[in-house]
């Protein structure tokens, strides 16, 4: 593992002792500030259900291309189900320059879902604007325990994501529980990404997820059993591997935690390449990752704690809803206004 991505158990934070809430935090700050990037372990999810997660999912992914077709995102919504394979560039995300046709897609599928905990007769989820969001979630046929594992992983990975932005708070000089409004309305995305087996070279210029950043507060990602392949580069450029052991997830920043908190943080650039030395990946890959995106009409400008007379705003105000829908936009040539 690169000596620069730390390994914290929050376990200590769990339990509630404040002297090791205040280390834990300190920690977390000095790896936010560097990379963005942190291993974590002591989170308290059950690796039974990690594991029923990948297997579930292969499963699905091992489906006719037909049978995943028929929950294709843009079918219902922009924002959740299948994404076929080799049909997104991440790295178009960053700043959707360049000819689109001229980039090799990356080499991967996903399927994804959204909150479904929520009230059916709230306004703020059924107007045309939250709808879009909030829409019913799509299920495949025909896999045993599909549904019930998937949602039992989004409520654990729901439940780690409040611990993490509470230590954030903490880390950042504010109320622990400064976010919780920010986030209580939450429109995450839960979504296994599949990394096929290749049995063909890769187009020139052509990874198994391009270089992004991404979009939201923080990611909490589990790599599976077969890791080897993401990365995230600094400041400089260089590339550093990330390698997790056993049962741990990868948090990363997303764009909205740096401009909360006025580059002070980081949303570190990070892509998924093949094996080191090979041009045919010989194994499949699924990594889970759980994408929290604040409530829609959260407010994301400079906190308090992140700007003084030498560091004014550097970004202009925006809301959580609209910066999504813009690097949704750039990812996959959708018309926001359509959306």
């Amino acid at each position: 593992m690169s000596a620069r991505i730390p390994t914290i158990d929050i376990g200590p934070f769990l339990a509630g002792n404040e002297v090791d809430k205040q280390k834990i935090a300190s920690r977390f700050d000095a790896a936010a500030r560097d990379l963005g990037f942190i291993v974590v372990g002591g989170h308290g999810i059950d690796p039974r259900l990690i594991a029923d997660m990948h297997r579930v999912s292969c499963e699905f992914f091992d489906l006719p291309v037909a049978e995943k077709c028929k929950l294709q995102l843009g079918l219902v919504s922009n924002y959740h189900g299948y994404v076929r394979l080799a049909s997104e560039i991440l790295s178009y995300s960053v700043d959707g320059q360049g000819d689109r046709d001229a980039i090799a897609p990356d080499l991967k599928e996903n399927f994804e879902i959204s909150p479904f905990d929520y009230p059916k007769d709230d306004p703020y989820y059924t107007d045309p604007y939250g709808e879009k969001f909030f829409r019913p979630n799509q299920w495949p046929e025909g896999i045993p325990g599909f549904r019930n594992i998937w949602e039992r992983y989004f409520r654990e990975a729901e439940r780690l994501s409040f611990t993490v932005m509470r230590i954030c708070a903490l880390a950042l000089g504010l109320e622990e529980d400064y976010f919780q409004d920010k986030i209580d309305r939450h429109f995450s995305h839960l979504s296994v990404n599949h990394y096929p087996r290749q049995e063909t070279d890769l187009l020139p210029g052509q990874l198994r997820a391009g270089a992004h950043t991404d979009f939201g507060s923080i990611t909490i990602l589990h790599p599976g059993e077969y890791p080897e392949g993401l990365q995230v580069q600094d400041a400089g450029g260089d590339w550093h591997d990330v390698d997790v052991g056993g049962d741990c997830f990868v948090v990363n920043l997303g764009d909205m935690m740096q401009q909360w908190t006025n580059d002070v943080w980081r949303s570190s650039v990070h892509r998924v390449v093949n094996p080191r030395g090979v041009t045919r990946a010989p194994q499949r890959r699924t990594s889970i990752a759980f994408f929290q995106q604040p409530n829609y009409d959260a407010v994301i400008e400079c906190l308090p704690t992140c700007r003084g007379p030498d560091s004014p705003p550097k970004y202009a105000r925006t809301t959580s809803g609209k910066h999504f829908d813009m690097k949704v936009a750039r990812m996959r040539g959708i018309d926001v206004e359509a959306a």
